[in-house]
């Protein structure tokens, strides 16, 4: 029988896409899946042996957890098994009582001619559009989910778009964040966005939140808003999203994308189930790389994106059948689009038993450290500066320090991937985070040295230096800010990605 490994877990298995494993039973197949790629054990099964709660398995279309025999459900020989990680029927139409039909906002001429196409069709109708030019959404972001769910919003005809994002414009975003421009780089995401939105349909009413989501204003804004559609790219901000939209009964316009692979649902319902019922915990931090380590290709939100708007505009409309209860699953690869059923779970904390009454720690909730307190700058002999600052008992050193304890001949370490190498490089030792366990016996010979190991930013490198600790290198440290620090303080002429 045939197991589908999806994106984030190929990295653990050698790269493939599918496993081909001879099982009477899932629990079976996962067993035998796990010893073909002893890697994937720690992403699949918790130290207790069960299946992690933030990954599903279906057989087919079914999630195992609605089969009577759960992990051992039977499968024959033409079953499919699909793995799907947490990665960040008709509907009446979202605030109803509030758009009946004399209340709604009548059209200009001008604004009947724009939306002409939309107005022959009889699903939509004047009446239709009307309710569109009525309606508030919130984007959660404005990057490569949000740019192009806000711009179909806009040329839509929604009234108020609501945008929240507290970043700038960078280069690097501009191979998939439509919405901004070379001419924006450098400014606030939402007065950019703002520009292009007004640019294309100049009766659409912008609002700015320039601010970051957190549980102490999440609640206040999306009072004011009919649907909410989520387009973060970390697990706090998703968690936060979906608890805040529980409690304010607004509708979760859901999506996800990493490397070709994208996800999205209608979360938050009164007849669906929410983020929660799908993923009960999130993974650890570091398990799950993100976009910026695990990269995207660019069209991919373009297509989750314009999904995302299309729910929108039907939860708005009340037509069709929204993503209530399903997952859609896109392969831009091999350009395949899934659907699989989701259940409502009645103990779920947020929207089955609703022991969540108010938003909570979702830093602490997902594992997330506060920012380690560092100590006063030193100079050193050689000049370096450097940070007294340690992270889960792992000293952290400055690319200053880097760069003086290179020249002095300590050895270097990089976790990072091979094509990242390509793109900029210290010349240090390469062996990925990934397989850093099964290649450990490369460093025999250097556990009482001191070791520097660095990454992209800093994050994996950490993982790793807890890693080499646990294997007995004594004298470890990450190098904090890992070679982007180094091109940002020390080699301005190094590419930057």
């Amino acid at each position: 029988m045939t197991i589908l490994i999806p994106t984030p877990l190929r990295g653990f298995a050698d790269g493939k896409s599918t496993a081909e494993v001879s099982a009477s039973t899932v629990s079976e197949a996962l067993g035998k899946l796990v010893e073909q790629y002893p890697q994937l054990k720690q992403h699949l099964f918790g130290g207790d042996g069960k299946l992690r709660s933030f990954v599903n398995v279906y057989v087919s279309d079914d999630d195992v957890r609605d089969l009577p025999g759960g992990l051992e459900t039977p499968v024959k020989e033409s079953d499919e098994v699909s793995i799907i990680p947490s990665i960040a029927g008709g509907a009446p139409a979202v605030a109803e009582e509030a758009l009946v039909a004399e209340e709604l906002p009548t059209l200009t001429n001008e604004e009947i001619a724009r939306y002409s196409r939309h107005l022959i069709l009889p699903e939509v109708g004047m009446d239709g559009q009307r309710k569109l030019k009525a309606a508030k959404v919130l984007c959660v972001g404005t990057g490569g989910l949000g740019a192009p769910l806000a711009l179909y919003l806009a040329a839509a005809g929604v009234g108020t778009i609501g945008l929240v994002d507290f970043d700038v414009v960078d280069e690097s975003n501009l191979q998939r964040q439509i919405i901004h421009s070379q001419s924006t780089v450098g400014r606030l995401k939402v007065d950019s966005a703002e520009i292009m939105l007004k640019g294309l349909n100049k009766n659409t009413n912008v609002v700015k939140h320039n601010t970051m989501l957190t549980s102490k204003n999440a609640l206040e804004i999306f009072r004011d808003y009919d649907v909410i559609a989520d387009g973060t790219d970390n697990f706090q901000t998703r968690y936060l999203v979906n608890d805040a939209c529980v409690l304010t009964g607004k509708p979760n316009a859901y999506g996800s994308i990493f490397r070709f692979e994208g996800q999205a649902s209608v979360f938050a319902t009164e007849e669906g189930p929410c983020y929660r019922c799908l993923y009960p915990e999130p993974p650890p931090p570091g398990l799950v790389p993100s976009c910026a380590e695990g990269g995207v290709l660019g069209i991919l939100p373009g297509l989750v994106g314009v999904v995302q708007a299309t729910e929108v505009i039907k939860l708005i409309l009340g037509i069709g059948e929204p993503l209530i209860g399903r997952l859609l699953l896109v392969d831009a690869l091999g350009m395949k689009f899934r659907t699989l059923k989701l259940r409502k779970n009645p103990e779920c904390p947020a929207c089955g038993t609703h022991e969540i009454q108010e938003l909570i720690d979702y830093d602490q909730f997902c594992g997330i450290a506060p920012p380690a307190a560092v100590g006063p700058l030193e100079v050193s002999s050689h000049g370096a500066v450097a940070a007294a600052a340690e992270v889960d008992g792992v000293p952290q050193v400055s690319v200053e320090e880097l760069r003086a304890k290179r020249e002095a001949g300590v050895f270097v370490l990089d976790v990072r991937e091979p094509h990242e190498a390509q793109i900029a490089t210290l010349g240090a030792t390469l062996i990925p985070v990934g397989s850093l366990e099964q290649r450990i016996g490369e460093l025999k010979g250097r556990e009482g040295e001191e070791i520097l190991v660095h990454c992209k930013t800093g994050g994996r490198s950490q993982k790793a230096a807890l890693l080499l600790k646990q294997h007995g290198f004594a004298q470890v440290k990450n190098v904090a800010g890992g070679i982007m620090a180094w091109a940002d303080r020390i080699d301005p002429g190094m590419p930057k990605y």
